[in-house]
């Protein structure tokens, strides 16, 4: 069987981690625990691969990670703001010294002017600190546009790694 491009990915972050003996926790909104997924069904995955938390309601991103009503008023879930806060939640509530979140717009509907469908916000951070946050806009349908989301939250946990 063929290895595909997220398998790669998973594996490739996961040997990052295991060379620094630290661990991943991901704090998933409209991919709904599918980074997760994907880093799970790499064999040995366990030893560094902690938790995950899907937060796909604005309630549940508050009560799980501590991310702040008012971020969320004055931003929206999918905001620069709210995938930081989710973050730093994911660090305070794990034992992961790397974590990644992502929060967007999958579609087909919920998109606005400002924040069209294919909108996504993900963010990584490290416990020492070090946080990056970046806003992509995907296109294709929602399958698409989360399987996108996936790759990316991978690639840049795997670049943050890299340059630390």
């Amino acid at each position: 069987m063929a290895v595909n491009e997220l398998d790669t990915l998973s594996m490739q972050l996961g040997e990052a981690l295991l060379a620094r003996g630290w661990r991943l926790a991901t704090a998933e909104s409209c991919t709904g625990g599918w980074v997760a997924q994907a880093v799970t069904a790499i064999a040995g995955s366990s030893n560094w691969f902690d938790r995950g938390f899907v937060t796909y309601s604005n309630e549940a991103k508050q009560d799980m990670l501590a991310v702040r009503a008012d971020s969320l008023a004055r931003h929206g879930a999918v905001s620069e703001a709210v995938v930081r806060e989710m973050v730093a939640g994911a660090l305070a509530r794990s034992r992961a010294d790397l974590a990644l979140a992502i929060s967007g717009i999958a579609g087909p509907t919920g998109g606005s002017a400002e924040k069209p469908v294919g909108t996504v916000w993900i963010a990584w951070g490290l416990r020492d600190g070090v946080q990056r946050a970046q806003r992509f806009h995907f296109d294709g349908d929602r399958t698409a546009v989360r399987r996108q989301s996936v790759l990316a939250a991978l690639q840049g946990g795997l670049s943050l790694l890299q340059s630390n």
